[in-house]
Order: structure tokens, then C-alpha cells, then sequence
């Protein structure tokens, strides 16, 4: 029996949702961008279909250069009024958003299942991360902004399609509960309907926001070296990471930039296999589309046959394919390790990576095919993209120095510890890695000389939360760091002299 979109989840069905939900942000035939206190019917939409099944979904209005400096200027009027808002009121209002937020949390999982191919259960987590992540900032915020004061202008958010809510409003979230108005650009590859619905909510709930489209090259003028601009906070890709570094490298502006890096997996001396196949499951969540995804493993020699024999059973059993498709009406939402990837554009580039590294020399450990999706017939496919797994990727490929940003991995094999190191190594800094070892002692002393900024010990390393500095080193990293009261002073002034981790004005890191 083949499979058919589940009932009551059409892109159709979920937009009208919006319309009802919020009709000052979205039309029939368009989304709206918010600036100045206001919706505003204005930029050019650009087309866009869900990576899920190619259904045309509504698109980014994409704003001038110049429509963008004047919402810059909103902003920062916005800015003067909330900084002096008092903390209880900033809270009550953070606390309204977040109800309002829960109500609607369903329909921004759906949102999110269909513009960025999330599973459902996985999009259900990004939604109830951001509300339950914010809800602890509203508790502890007292002690952590105690003897700070708002910057003197709004802090401005560019941030990659993965993570719209858990990442992106989070942290507007806590920006303004810190006492700042908040800008975001939404991503022009995917979440604008969700992001809008989101700003639309918690602009209901008193909070300054501002949620503009538009290109990166066109808006980064007004976002990124404003002079109005209190911080610029971005989480994306390295080659436009370090673009808005150059930009900011004379403006003395804080900033939070987080990048990608190669994370890698090294297995050495280990002997847990089956906990480590467990492990190399998880790590398919989402097609390794985030930051802290394991694209890489580094193996002993000696313990090849073992891994092999714990990780090709954990890849064969990955489940992917389209997020809604249901054999009967009444079914439940697929149980899925992942859907999509982004786009079509980005299915084809790994598919000539893949075939590049292996003409090149790299072994074919596994290549998955479609026919083993969970598809609906006759559905367009083209986002879709397979497991693959590749031993000794060739130095003049990609998947050798860069991160794939899909379900791609790529396995190296080591005689010495000076080798693992040197593999573990091999792109200029990761921002998470695992060393699979026995021995602890031996483990923390390899981890030392991983140059990423975090290493788990036998189990994988996340973004983390709240109190624990989270970073990079070498090219992944420009001041990034999450958590509790770091992100908390991140965005606001202290006292005269102090000294934040992160590349701030005149700061240095800290152990």
C-alpha cells in the first residue's frame, strides 16, 4: 500500500492557520516584514518551495538597502524606550509571549516541517527547546543582570535555517528580557513563516522586534556596521562569518559569531562498541544539518573491523524521507531520523562531492539509495539524499577539510596517536569533538591536543546551555559562546573595566 500526505498537514491548510492566527503579518498572497513598530506590506517576494515535496511556499520579501537603514533607525527608538523599561515589566511581558508561543506550538513544528524538512518530532523539539530554554531565563535573570544596564543600541541577529526557534528566537528572547530591542533577518533558504509567526506573537506581547528579509550582501550595510547596532550576533557558515568579521574588525562593535567546523570522532583503544553504535545512530538526527553534527571519524587501524561491525548496522537502520506521509489516514506522523535536506541545490552538490571522492580514490562503505525512503510515488524527490559513508576520502575533496552539512561521513584510518591528532586536526577548528577511549586518563590527554572547543569523553559534545561558555577554535570561532549568565552579559554593560570571554572591544578571553 503506498503512502499519502497526512490529512490536515497541507502547506494550503497550514498557511491558512497563519492568516487566522495572525492576520497583521501574513496575506493570501504574500508574508509581511515587520519594522517600526509595524507590519509592513513592502520588499519583493521571492519564490520558494518546500524541500519536502517541491510545493510552492510563500517566500522572503526581500527588502532594500535603504528600506532596511530606516528600520535600523526604528529599532533603535524602540531600543531607547525598552532599555528603561523595568525588569519585572520586560519579564511579564517575555513570560506573555512564551503562552503565546505554547498555544501556537503546533503550528510552528508544522511550519518548520515544511519549510526546512524537519521530522515532526524533531520540529516539536526546536519549538519547545526555545519556550522552555527562555522560560528559565525569565526565572534566573535577576542575579545574572544584577549591576548591568541594556547596550546603548539594539543587538542585530543573522542566523543559518536549521534552528529558527531553539537558536534564533531564543535568543531574540532573552535579548530583549536583557533589556534590548531585538533585529532579525530571516534566512533567505528557509523558516521565514514560522520566524514571522513567531515576531508576530511576541510583538502582541509588547516586546521590539523587528523581523526583515532580504540578501546578506544587501542588508549586511544596515545590520551588521550601523552605527546604531549595540551587538551583532550570527550563526552560520564560515565564508560568510568571516565576511561580517572583516566588517566588524574596525568598528570596536561586540559581537557573538558562531561557525562551522569539522567535528570528528576519534576512536582509540576502545572496546564498547555497542554503546558506540547507539551513539553513531543519533548522530544521522536532523541529516548532520547543525553545527555540532559528527561528519568525520577517525579510527585505530587495529579496531577497524570492530567499529565497522557496530557502525554500518547503526547506518543501515537510519529511517528518512518525507516528514507527513502516512499509510492511512488515522496514522501517526512518521518516527523519522530525518527528511529532506535544505533544497535540491544542496542534494546535487553532495551527490558530485560523493562522486568526486570516490573517483578520486575514497572507498565506498555505503551509499543508500531512495527506494529505501519513506516517499510518497510519484512525490519530488529532488531534496532528498541518502546515507553515505566513505573511507579515505582523498585530500583534494571537500568531504576530506569541510563540513558536508548532510548525512555524509567520511572515516579515517590511524596507526599512532600522532595521526589521530593530526586527522582529528585536519580542518582549522571544530566547535565540538568525541574521543572513544578506555583509558581516561589517555582520552583527556589526547583531547587536550583536539584543537576543537569542546571534547566529550566517550559520549558526543552538544552546543550546550545556560552556564557552561560554549565556543570554537581556529576558523569556527569569532566570540561565539550560549549560556545562562554569558549570554546574558553578551548583551549587556557592566561595570567599567570589565573582561567578557569572546572577541568584545578590548576583552579577552578567559580560562
Amino acid at each position: 500500500m503506498g503512502l499519502m500526505l497526512k490529512p490536515g498537514t497541507s502547506w494550503s491548510e497550514t498557511y491558512a492557520r497563519c492568516l487566522t492566527v495572525a492576520p497583521e503579518a501574513f496575506d493570501e498572497d504574500r508574508v509581511r516584514n515587520l519594522w517600526g513598530g509595524q507590519w509592513h506590506r513592502d520588499g519583493v517576494p521571492l519564490s520558494a518551495t518546500s524541500p519536502i515535496d517541491g510545493t510552492a511556499i510563500a517566500g522572503p520579501p526581500m527588502l532594500s538597502a535603504g528600506t532596511t537603514e530606516e528600520a535600523v533607525r526604528a529599532a533603535t527608538v524602540e531600543h531607547q524606550a525598552w532599555r528603561d523599561v523595568p525588569l519585572p515589566e520586560r519579564a511579564a511581558r517575555v513570560t506573555a509571549a512564551l503562552e503565546a508561543l505554547t498555544e501556537h506550538r503546533d503550528l510552528l513544528a508544522m511550519l518548520l516541517v515544511w519549510e526546512i524538512g524537519k521530522p515532526w518530532k524533531t520540529a516539536c523539539a526546536d519549538v519547545d527547546r526555545c519556550i522552555d530554554g527562555v522560560r528559565w531565563y525569565v526565572a534566573e535573570i535577576g542575579p545574572m543582570i544584577e549591576g548591568r544596564v541594556p547596550l546603548d543600541g539594539p543587538v542585530s541577529n543573522i542566523a543559518s535555517w536549521n534552528y529558527p526557534m531553539s537558536v534564533l528566537a531564543h535568543a531574540m528572547l532573552v535579548q530583549a528580557l536583557a533589556g534590548n530591542a531585538v533585529i532579525a533577518k530571516t534566512p533567505t533558504d528557509g523558516g521565514l513563516c514560522c520566524l514571522t509567526l513567531a515576531a508576530a506573537l511576541l510583538k502582541r506581547a509588547g516586546l521590539p522586534v523587528t523581523l526583515v528579509s532580504g540578501s546578506g550582501s544587501a542588508l549586511s550595510p544596515a545590520l551588521v556596521r550601523a552605527s546604531e547596532i549595540g551587538c551583532v550576533s550570527f550563526v552560520g557558515g564560515r565564508d560568510t562569518g568571516a565576511a561580517v568579521a572583516t566588517a566588524l574588525a574596525d568598528l570596536g562593535k561586540r559581537h557573538v559569531l558562531e561557525q562551522e567546523g569539522l567535528n570528528c570522532w576519534g576512536v582509540w583503544e576502545y572496546g564498547d562498541f555497542e554503546t558506540l553504535s547507539a551513539q553513531i545512530r543519533k548522530t544521522f538526527d536532523y541529516a548532520k544539518q547543525r553545527c555540532t553534527a559528527y561528519p568525520r571519524f577517525v579510527v585505530q587501524r587495529e579496531l577497524f573491523d570492530r567499529f565497522l561491525s557496530a557502525y554500518l548496522p547503526a547506518i543501515q537502520s537510519v529511517r528518512f524521507g518525507h516528514p507527513l506521509a502516512v499509510a492511512a489516514p488515522d496514522d501517526p506522523l512518521p518516527e523519522l531520523d530525518f527528511g529532506p535536506l535544505i533544497n535540491a541545490a544542496k542534494a546535487k552538490e553532495l551527490t558530485g562531492q560523493v562522486d568526486e571522492a570516490i573517483a578520486r580514490g575514497g572507498v565506498p562503505l555505503l551509499r543508500g539509495s531512495l527506494g529505501q525512503g519513506h516517499l510518497i510515488d510519484g512525490q519530488d524527490a529532488s531534496a532528498y539524499f541518502p546515507p553515505v559513508s566513505i573511507l579515505g576520502p582523498p585530500p583534494s575533496s571537500p568531504l576530506f577539510h569541510a563540513e558536508p552539512f548532510g548525512p555524509v561521513d567520511t572515516i579515517v584510518l590511524v596507526d599512532t596517536e600522532a595521526e589521530l591528532l593530526a586527522a582529528m586536526n585536519a580542518s582549522n577548528g571544530a566547535l565540538v569533538a568525541t574521543i572513544s577511549c578506555d583509558d581516561e586518563e589517555t582520552a583527556r590527554r589526547l583531547a587536550g591536543e583536539v584543537r576543537a572547543f569542546k571534547v566529550g569523553i566517550n559520549r558526543p559534545r552538544s552546543r550546550g546551555d545556560r552556564e557552561e561558555l560554549f565556543g570554537g577554535l581556529g576558523a569556527s570561532w569569532r566570540g561565539a559562546f550560549v549560556g545562562g549568565r554569558l549570554l546574558v552579559h553578551a548583551v549587556t554593560q557592566g561595570p567599567p573595566g570589565e573582561r567578557l570571554p569572546g572577541n568584545f572591544p578590548d576583552y579577552t578571553l578567559l580560562p
